[in-house]
């Protein structure tokens, strides 16, 4: 089974990631694979300087994220024309690494993705497992986490899918909004519940 871990951006989704993966249940990260396939030398960092000019890359041949995401989370246009190349690439890579972990009889792998939807990466999983906060917590975290004035926060939520349309998608919904401990309790309860109470006999 391929579970699809989404959420809004600072949902807390990393930390539902973690609770998994404490269980020793295999996760592919799209933020990782994201990362992975723009690091210097490969096509998808070609792709992106000569999209968006040399500004995107850093004195030492690194992509600048910080100035490619102040360009593309200002502009919608330069946000699609991003998505554009890193689809592709991201997908590839995914499918991958799915099949290296099939060939291991995994029973169950986590495709941890912040824009599971967006990127319509939905059709490829088993279920879908949504991380939610309220809304006021969800910009708090963000301007915290990112550094990020208000305005700034709002422009990138704006630029996913309403938590509340991803919701409505989901098989499961996980409401992170409390203690981790909580939020644990939801994790174990679907786990238990959707056949995998095995993967959980802590060492």
């Amino acid at each position: 089974m391929v579970l699809g871990l989404t959420g809004g951006i600072a949902t807390g989704k990393s930390t539902v990631s973690q609770l998994l993966q404490d269980y020793q249940i295999p996760i592919i990260d799209a933020d990782k694979v994201a990362r992975e396939v723009v690091e210097p030398g490969t096509d998808g960092l070609k792709q992106i300087q000569s999209t968006f000019g040399w500004q995107m890359i850093q004195p030492d041949g690194t992509l600048d994220r910080h100035a490619l995401g102040t360009l593309v989370f200002a502009q919608h246009d330069k946000l699609d024309q991003l998505n554009q190349i890193m689809g592709p690439l991201i997908k590839a890579a995914v499918s991958a690494k799915l099949k290296r972990l099939r060939r291991q009889h995994q029973p169950l792998i986590i495709y941890d993705a912040p824009t599971l939807f967006e990127a319509h990466g939905a059709a490829g999983v088993s279920a879908i497992m949504v991380v939610s906060v309220p809304e006021d917590v969800q910009l708090k975290r963000l301007m915290t986490r990112d550094k990020l004035s208000q305005s700034e926060a709002l422009n990138r939520i704006a630029s996913q899918m309403p938590l509340a349309d991803k919701i409505a998608r989901a098989d499961v919904v996980i409401d992170n909004a409390g203690s981790v401990d909580k939020t644990k309790a939801q994790v174990v309860k679907w786990l238990n519940e959707a056949g995998f109470s095995s993967l959980m006999s802590e060492d």
